[in-house]
């Protein structure tokens, strides 16, 4: 997984209160056995007109905001249902942050298992985000994830990040990294107790492909 150190962009306003992921992510788009092409499907009624042609009246559309990697939101971003689409395509689509006063819980473990930064802002910072980013010229925000800190000129606001989450970030750690970071000692000790009890099932899987392998 990428790390994600610190990212300067301009910053995408998106004004939606509980923002849910069937708008990040709708449902046609869930059919695939992948994660290829997800970017197509994000935010797609938010970008394209029925008929699939470009709304002009969408931010997604506008050229000063191309290229953008950030999403500033509103409350409840990413509520609803489950879908780790929802965090695949936001990423496709060239996002790597998404600054909101709050989340939805399963979109926010999601986008740390991904690389995907959901910075958790006070819901007045959030406003003053918002319209920073919303003005007559597109706001650039410099947001660093070592300092937990969201930066515009000489301007700074904060935002909440547990250690964990932190470290899967700088690191470019899912959870399965995470977790062997922190606990591959505990894992190891475990297997070499457990061999011993048990020594008839050391390395048992290794012993079974070995065996099948013989028999072809």
């Amino acid at each position: 997984m990428e790390k994600l150190v610190t990212v300067e962009s301009v910053a995408l306003p998106l004004p939606i209160d509980n923002l849910d992921t069937d708008q990040i992510m709708p449902k046609q788009f869930l059919r695939g056995i992948d994660k290829k092409g997800l970017d197509r499907g994000a935010f797609y009624d938010l970008r394209f007109n029925p008929d699939g042609s470009p709304r002009p009246d969408s931010v997604f559309n506008r050229p000063e905001y191309r290229g953008s990697q950030i999403i500033v939101s509103r409350p409840n971003f990413g509520c609803g249902s489950s879908r780790e689409h929802a965090v695949w395509g936001t990423l496709q689509l060239g996002f790597r942050v998404v600054i909101a006063p709050s989340f939805g819980e399963i979109f926010y473990s999601n986008c740390f298992n991904n690389g995907l930064l959901a910075a958790r802002v006070s819901p007045e910072d959030g406003d003053e985000l918002l319209r920073l980013s919303s003005g007559s010229r597109p706001a650039i925000l410099t947001v660093d994830v070592e300092k937990r800190e969201i930066r515009c000129g000489d301007r700074k606001w904060s935002f909440q990040l547990s250690e964990r989450h932190r470290t899967m970030l700088l690191e470019g750690l899912d959870l399965v990294g995470a977790t062997l970071k922190k606990d591959l000692h505990l894992i190891e000790d475990f297997r070499q107790r457990h061999e011993r009890e048990f020594p008839w099932m050391a390395r048992l899987a290794g012993k079974r492909k070995a065996c099948r392998g013989s028999q072809a």
